[in-house]
């Protein structure tokens, strides 16, 4: 499923609903078509077998942190900004941790790369939608004139993260129709983002983009798809400027280990007590315990403008490594078992594994599916037959992942 995809879905006017991964991409693609905007449900891109069904919905209560910050006046100069002494830290560490302002949480980073780390952010005012749905939701939300009714006395939805880019990373001149202002007395620039967040589409006030230099040559950037027009404000976004402060560097851990990895692929990101990159701020709180993306060749690490998976076919050859519960499959668990499968996609040649383990409770995949698919099948088996899955219920049998996705 493209991220444009699931834009389209997590804004539209149909109900959210459990469906296989199949009927997640179909109905992706007909909101693409129909431009709707509302909620339904979200999968990983390519991922065919492992996918987090329903859609997501969050607790109004934000975070569990309550010393809320006030928002800066986007626009509007203050003070000179205390220096803050970010650490020297290399690819795939957690530099900051949540925190408040106002009615926005900043949660931990959950995503790791060459080039950023992400987390997510909720509100108080909004629906947030990175945890499935419970059968009883699922159920009420089945008839669209209850759910309809429901939600025109509840929340706007929002999807929102912050990705704190490594210094020289990020390019603030590259943000199409970009207003540079000044908050808290540092550059940012702010930009209103098209529909599905689709280049080509129109843009529209929900979608906006806010995004402030932290440190020298070192930039912040909020994203945020709501809902509600106006809510939240550039000046609300604006309020995560002085929040934003550097914690003790920690190597992002992975719940395993690769013994094999292709001639020419390189790890690009990973994702800790999630799946990697937006997928995982997608389903944040799925209750997924890791994975990682490799690519052909590596990425670029500077000149970006948003994370690596946010353009449509932005990877053109790599491959996926997720380890989930059970729940997060739409098969039933085979204990024990290795399948791989071939994909049925045009000429392509790849596909995807799953190793369950012994006892079925979680399900180990590697895919080539939705990155580009080039991978041969043979290949993937044997890079998920590499694999060493840890104690999934006990971090400190992971491994930083600058290790962990290296042979």
């Amino acid at each position: 499923m493209q991220l444009r995809e699931f834009v389209d879905a997590v804004t539209g006017e149909e109900p959210p609903m459990a469906r296989t991964v199949d009927d997640i991409v179909a109905a992706g693609r007909r909101a693409e078509r129909r431009r709707r905007a509302g909620f339904a449900s979200a999968g990983v891109a390519g991922l065919v077998v492992v996918a987090v069904t329903g859609a997501f919905l969050l607790p109004t209560s934000g975070a569990e942190r309550n010393t809320p910050a006030t928002p800066a006046q986007a626009g509007a100069a203050a003070a000179g900004p205390a220096a803050a002494t970010w650490p020297d830290a290399p690819p795939f560490t957690f530099t900051f941790q949540g925190y408040d302002a106002g009615a926005l949480h900043v949660q931990d980073p959950i995503v790791a790369s060459t080039a950023y780390q992400i987390a997510s952010v909720y509100s108080d005012r909004h629906t947030s939608n990175d945890k499935p749905v419970t059968a009883e939701e699922a159920e009420a939300q089945g008839d669209i004139l209850e759910w309809k009714k429901r939600t025109a006395k509840g929340k706007p939805s929002l999807w929102a993260y912050l990705t704190v880019y490594r210094p020289g990373a990020f390019d603030p001149a590259g943000i199409k129709d970009g207003k540079k202002v000044t908050v808290a007395g540092r550059k940012a620039v702010q930009a209103t983002l098209p529909v599905g967040l689709d280049p080509q589409g129109p843009a529209v006030a929900g979608n906006k983009l806010f995004a402030w230099e932290y440190a020298r040559d070192a930039w912040a950037a909020v994203t945020s798809i709501s809902g509600d027009e106006a809510t939240p404000s550039f000046q609300d976004l604006g309020g995560l400027v002085e929040g934003l402060k550097p914690s003790k560097p920690k190597p992002a851990p992975v719940p395993f280990k690769v013994g094999y990895v292709p001639a020419g692929y390189v790890p690009l990101q990973s994702g800790t007590h999630a799946m990697p990159g937006l997928d995982g701020v997608a389903s944040a709180r799925a209750g997924d315990y890791g994975g990682a993306t490799y690519t052909r060749p590596a990425m670029p690490t500077s000149g970006l403008t948003a994370p690596y998976d946010q353009g449509e076919g932005a990877i053109k050859d790599g491959f996926h490594i997720f380890v989930t519960p059970n729940t997060s499959s739409n098969q039933s668990p085979e204990p024990g078992t290795t399948k791989c499968y071939r994909t049925t996609d045009g000429p392509a040649r790849g596909g995807f594994c799953n190793v369950w383990s012994a006892d079925g409770s979680v399900v180990l995949q590697v895919s080539s599916q939705g990155l580009g698919n080039r991978l041969p099948l043979a290949e993937v088996e044997k890079v998920a037959k590499g694999i060493t899955v840890a104690d999934v219920a006990d971090e400190s049998t992971w491994t930083p992942a600058v290790k962990a996705l290296r042979p």
